[in-house]
């Protein structure tokens, strides 16, 4: 638990996706298994996948109701896989409502290091696992009667900092929510993206600079007007408002949940 969560009050269930089926990508650790849970307590019905099955079969055995998630190993920038993926959660939960792509990540450094497969592999984990599961996930939305899909980009995406692969996939997302949402919208489908800035994750990369070098942190406190990291639970709350029924009239829209945050990186720029 952090510092940044241990002062959050808890929160009153509303039960606002009871009967909701949801899927969420990357679901399992991190950002991606705070808004899993988060679901399951207001009662939806969630398949999830990540690339580990141990941390999926934890997340599953530690939620109640049994049977709350559907689970399954697996790399999203396979396309069979995750296309089959969502035929088997639709198939287990009966239809979809909506999704959250939350799965992302980069490889490589800087330009002179960063290969051209780098560049590929930052573009298909992030910006083409979210078009491909939009594309699976759009029949099943439009026979649903519409839905609601939320993709997870980052502050990285409009707020410079390294390594440029990133930013320039996560940018790509935010663009791609927008066409999208005027795509969609005569099926009732929206689609929003969410910019988390840096969260303070357990064991992430915050966390361990807390502890390792707490002078490089205290530098870095100074990229927030409140010197405080988003918590991931504040980003999941944004998420779920986006996916119901309290955001009807939201779709097309980035929604930053950075706290004011400045330069996405200690590196500044």
């Amino acid at each position: 638990m952090t510092d940044t969560e241990t002062t959050e009050a808890p929160r009153a269930r509303t039960g606002r996706f009871q009967d909701r089926r949801l899927l969420v990508t990357g679901g399992s650790r991190g950002l991606g298994e705070h808004v899993v849970r988060l679901l399951v307590s207001e009662g939806a019905r969630v398949a999830v996948c990540a690339r580990n099955p141990e941390p999926l079969a934890a997340l599953s055995d530690s939620l109640e109701p049994a049977g709350a998630l559907f689970v399954r190993a697996l790399d999203v920038t396979e396309t069979e896989a995750l296309g089959q993926f969502v035929e088997d959660a639709v198939a287990e939960l009966g239809g979809l409502d909506g999704f959250v792509a939350c799965a992302g990540g980069a490889r490589g450094r800087g330009i002179e290091q960063a290969t051209a497969q780098d560049w590929s592999a930052t573009w298909e984990m992030n910006v083409g696992h979210a078009a491909r599961l939009t594309a699976a996930v759009t029949t099943h939305l439009r026979a649903a009667g519409g839905g609601a899909i939320v993709v997870v980009a980052s502050i990285s995406g409009w707020k410079p900092g390294p390594q440029a692969q990133y930013g320039a996939a996560k940018a790509a997302q935010i663009h791609m929510v927008s066409s999208l949402a005027r795509e969609l919208a005569g099926d009732r489908i929206r689609i929003n993206a969410v910019s988390p800035g840096s969260m303070l994750i357990p064991g992430k990369r915050w966390d361990r600079m807390r502890g390792e070098d707490p002078s490089a942190f205290a530098r870095f406190l100074e990229e927030f007007p409140g010197r405080e990291l988003v918590s991931p639970q504040e980003v999941a709350d944004v998420i779920a408002f986006l996916l119901s029924d309290q955001s009807r009239g939201v779709t097309g829209a980035n929604i930053p949940v950075d706290k004011g945050q400045n330069a996405p990186t200690p590196d500044g720029y």
